[in-house]
């Protein structure tokens, strides 16, 4: 193919061939000498070789206000101290009509007052740097970003450009995405609550409250829970923890192990033997969700609290006097770790006191050690008095917990009141050692006989406790070993029959057959009393017991 004779219709060949004209004219003289001389390179083939761009206009010669006039954007001119408008370009009229030139911004350009602009292009002018005010909604009802930019003039007054880019848009689009992210978090937080504790337990001698407030507000929530739980005989567990993570999955969580911590503590294990299955549970559940968990119990025969920890903080203990305890020993690793084996502690708790038990988001935070937020913590106790409610709120009040806290809190604090005056006549003990022998079981129906006559019982309930506390000391001498004991508690609520033993094998609830000679006590005590349950005691031996609930007084 001849690409010299179709050069000349290649795109651009023929502009770069006119320029070329243009700047180098060609003369008749020229054609003349061209066609009398050797042959020479045809005008196309020279054409093709130029490689020179056309000419751009510079921006200086570019025509601004016809510029202006066509930009989709909103523009206004405004100068001098008053900002009196000097121009508006078509889409400015077109949103909020046509504006008189000439007179002051504040006037001319009331739509800029309603949306706060006028202090804005004051502070361009003195600058002399832009000032910007994003995502405005007009009253046209559409949402501006809207720029100011200073302007020199000949005259010595500065002159500003308010540039106004429609975001409607974008603007409903984030407002979308912030109700969304609203409804989920309050889905995420109505999980949360569901799956904590709607009324807490009220044991006979504790008082206790507690709190829970969702992190941040962002739908993220997370797995802080605690419970409550009566375990029969006057004895409660405690129980806080923290799943590690955030959301919805972190929650989910949670519920499952607070379902199985209630399901365990049914059992009347220690705490330590609770968290080795909550451990492995935690494992099961999710393998790579790890939490972290403390399960107290409380013994009002004791005054002790009986404790375990997987990797949570230090219960902390004010007692009567004021003086702050911190249970730091012992802590396991959290659960869902696995390959640990826990053990219990204890932290005296007795009448007068006051325990607090907290996830870290009341006591952890940036650019703080753990340490000063439990000191800080320490110190909040030491002088919160009043209802388990109030030092509650207190403490997260001390804490600097707001609505807008980044992390999720959970607290719960218990008391164990001092009773005096009436109010300790309600509250009663009475023990006896029972001793092996064919006399110990009579000398324990008129040892529970004489207190339960002490303390004013009505006779029906008089002669049932009798009957209980016949039946399970001779469950004890018959099936147990000693050292056994015989312990009547009274609350306001209820009357507790509790025999302990060194026999480590619990009895279990069975049907006697018509020949059998035993295997009926525990039945009757089943029948006759409010409820029954045994466990096993630290130290070796078990305990069973049961409960009359007390009739309430009549007015």
């Amino acid at each position: 193919m001849n690409f010299t004779r179709w050069s000349a219709r290649l795109p651009g060949t023929q502009r770069r061939a006119a320029a070329a004209r243009a700047e180098h004219p060609v003369t008749t003289t020229d054609r003349r000498s061209e066609g009398s001389g050797p042959r020479s390179v045809p005008a196309a083939r020279a054409e093709q070789l130029t490689d020179e761009p056309p000419p751009v206009p510079a921006v200086d010669e570019l025509p601004a206000r016809e510029v202006l006039d066509r930009v989709p954007a909103l523009v206004a001119l405004v100068h001098g101290p008053d900002h009196r408008l000097a121009y508006v370009n078509d889409a400015y009229t077109a949103a909020f009509g046509a504006r008189p030139i000439g007179e002051p911004a504040a006037e001319a350009l009331p739509e800029l007052r309603e949306l706060g602009l006028m202090p804005l292009l004051d502070q361009a002018q003195r600058s002399g740097k832009p000032r910007t005010l994003k995502s405005r909604k007009a009253p046209d009802g559409r949402s501006y970003t809207f720029t100011c930019t200073p302007v020199p003039e000949n005259h010595g007054e500065s002159a500003v450009l308010v540039f106004a880019t429609d975001v409607t848009d974008h603007a409903e689009a984030g407002e979308r995405l912030r109700a969304s992210e609203r409804r989920q978090r309050e889905t995420a937080v109505t999980l949360q609550r569901s799956l904590l504790p709607q009324e807490l337990e009220e044991p006979d001698d504790l008082r206790i409250a507690a709190t829970y407030h969702p992190g941040g507000t962002e739908a993220a929530v997370g797995g802080d829970w605690y419970d409550v739980i009566t375990l029969g005989g006057g004895r409660t567990a405690l129980v806080i923890g923290d799943v590690m993570g955030r959301g919805v999955r972190a929650a989910a969580v949670m519920g499952q192990l607070r379902t199985a911590v209630r399901a365990y503590a049914r059992l009347d294990l220690p705490p330590h033997e609770i968290l080795q299955l909550l451990d492995g549970l935690a494992m099961e559940i999710d393998a790579n969700q790890i939490a972290t968990c403390v399960y107290a119990i409380h013994d009002p025969n004791e005054g002790r609290l009986v404790y375990a920890s997987a990797g949570h903080l230090p219960i902390l203990v004010r007692d009567e006097s004021g003086t702050v305890l911190r249970a730091d020993e012992p802590t396991g690793p959290p659960l869902g770790t696995g390959g640990w084996m826990h053990a219990s502690g204890s932290i005296p708790l007795g009448p007068g006191s006051t325990a607090v038990l907290y996830t870290d988001g009341l006591v952890e935070r940036r650019n703080e050690d753990l340490d000063e937020g439990i000191a800080a913590l320490e110190r909040a106790l030491a002088g919160a008095t009043g209802t388990p409610q109030v030092v509650c709120d207190r403490l997260v009040r001390s804490a600097g917990v707001t609505a807008d806290h980044d992390d999720d809190v959970a607290v719960l604090v218990l008391q164990h009141p001092a009773r005096t005056g009436p109010d300790s006549e309600l509250f009663r003990n009475a023990a006896l050692e029972l001793l092996g022998g064919v006399e110990a079981a009579p000398r324990a129906r008129a040892f529970a006989s004489g207190v339960l006559t002490s303390w004013r019982f009505p006779a029906e309930l008089h002669d049932l406790g009798v009957l209980a506390t016949s039946e399970l000391v001779a469950n004890s001498l018959q099936h147990g070993i000693p050292p056994m004991r015989l312990r009547l508690r009274r609350t306001d609520r209820r009357l507790i029959i509790e025999v302990t033993d060194g026999d480590d094998h619990l009895p279990r609830r069975r049907r006697a057959e018509p020949a059998d000679e035993s295997g009926r006590g525990i039945a009757i005590v089943a029948t006759i009393a409010t409820s029954w349950g045994s466990r096993r005691t630290p130290g070796g031996g078990k305990a069973v017991w049961c409960e009359f609930v007390l009739p309430k007084p009549t007015d």
